[in-house]
């Protein structure tokens, strides 16, 4: 397997385009839409809010029920979420408008919305960029580069990758781009993320793949605790690539299975580096646990901890915080026998050892600390399982951001 160029349009018979629609955004792209040339396999994972937006119901529909999907529409500014009776209605409405263009069966249009809750999409500017982006589409990866950025909120840059890899004689593509900066907790999936590949496999397996996969990329990062109303992660498999339709669990599908990983765990990573306001990513490790389970939750203890977060920010080596976090997360463990590491690319530090401080340099963990990448290690003695959560710090400008954000 490689990393290419790329995102949801390197793999064979996907295009992709996007348009200024003006939907709450000016003087920017606003809209994107993604088209395989020939029906999909689609599989899906959702938020578990209660509070579910239109779109996330509208797709959840089409992953249970519809035979086939092969388009997606996306639109920045407007969740389009607690909007009742009518926002569902504009989910069909923008389905029957791709139908209208394109002949693809309004079942088998997926919509997405990510932006500012409770307002009703401008119907008219949305059916107007569907319409200005139907003769764009394009299966360029320029194409699949803009459309990640159209999709972007109060993220600061955009978010795609694609792999290759061999069955047989053939090379299979999977790409994909996400959206994701802020209301960033995990429960599945966290924000918007589309999928795409040239793989020939059946829904079901499909499916597995991609709901066993969330648990360890998308439900495994946050950056401020707050499950969205829109979660959104959709793939979508044309068959193009030519292989014979994986349909059991064999040496086939668990190449396609690390492929898959490797797109969602970047893109994951992607999100929590890009935190609202923040400066570095934070990842945290607990190896050494009892298991999978355990280690799981005291990850993510750790990674939500708001003063966990500020001292990330003050690049102060504060392993208190971290060892508390780990206390109430309500995970057994002993913590006298906790060793921990600081890491980046400044080099490697441990901190304490058995839950005591180590006469350790503070210069040093600054330094390593100061960097846009830090890992965080927690080994708890008790078995052989592992887990890793990804963060970020906590900053000023995250008040800032989400104190004006309908502004």
């Amino acid at each position: 397997m490689k990393i290419i160029e790329g995102g949801v349009t390197a793999a064979k018979g996907f295009q992709a385009a996007s348009t200024a629609a003006g939907i709450k955004y000016k003087n920017r792209k606003d809209m994107a839409m993604i088209v395989s040339e020939v029906p999909c396999k689609a599989a899906g994972t959702f938020t578990s809010n209660l509070v579910k937006a239109a779109p996330v119901k509208w797709d959840q529909k089409i992953v249970k029920e519809s035979s086939f999907a092969q388009a997606v529409v996306i639109n920045a500014g407007i969740a389009n979420a607690c909007t009742g009776a009518e926002g569902y209605a504009y989910c069909q409405e923008t389905a029957a408008v791709v139908h209208e263009m394109l002949d693809i069966p309004e079942e088998a249009v997926c919509v997405a919305s990510t932006g500012v809750i409770g307002m009703q999409l401008p119907m008219d500017r949305l059916a107007a960029g569907i319409r200005a982006m139907v003769p764009a589409l394009d299966g360029s990866l320029a194409a699949g580069t803009e459309a990640s950025r159209a999709i972007m909120t109060t993220d600061t840059r955009n978010k795609e990758i694609a792999v290759q890899f061999e069955i047989g004689d053939k090379t299979v593509t999977v790409g994909g781009m996400c959206k994701g900066s802020g209301m960033i907790h995990p429960n599945m999936c966290t924000m918007l993320a589309f999928v795409t590949t040239d793989l020939a496999i059946s829904k079901e397996l499909l499916q597995e793949a991609v709901s066993e996969d969330v648990k360890d990329t998308y439900n495994m990062i946050s950056v401020d605790g707050d499950t969205s109303t829109n979660d959104t992660l959709l793939v979508l498999a044309n068959g193009l690539a030519g292989n014979a339709v994986i349909t059991e669990k064999n040496e086939d599908y668990e190449k396609f299975r690390k492929a898959l990983n490797v797109i969602n765990e970047t893109l994951a990573k992607k999100m929590a580096g890009d935190g609202e306001g923040c400066t570095a990513l934070f990842e945290v490790k607990v190896v050494g646990a009892e298991s999978k389970e355990q280690a799981v939750t005291l990850s993510k203890s750790v990674i939500t901890s708001n003063l966990t977060k500020a001292a990330i920010f003050g690049h102060d080596a504060n392993w208190g915080r971290i060892l508390c976090a780990m206390g109430y997360s309500g995970a057994q463990f002993d913590p006298e026998r906790v060793d921990l590491f600081f890491e980046s690319a400044a080099g490697k530090i441990q901190i304490i050892e058995n839950g005591v401080a180590l006469d350790y340099s503070e210069e040093e963990a600054t330094k390593i600390l100061s960097e846009p990448e830090v890992t965080a290690t927690a080994d708890i003695k008790m078995g052989e399982a592992s887990a890793t959560a990804w963060g970020c710090d906590l900053t000023f400008d995250y008040v800032k951001i989400n104190a004006d954000y309908r502004s």
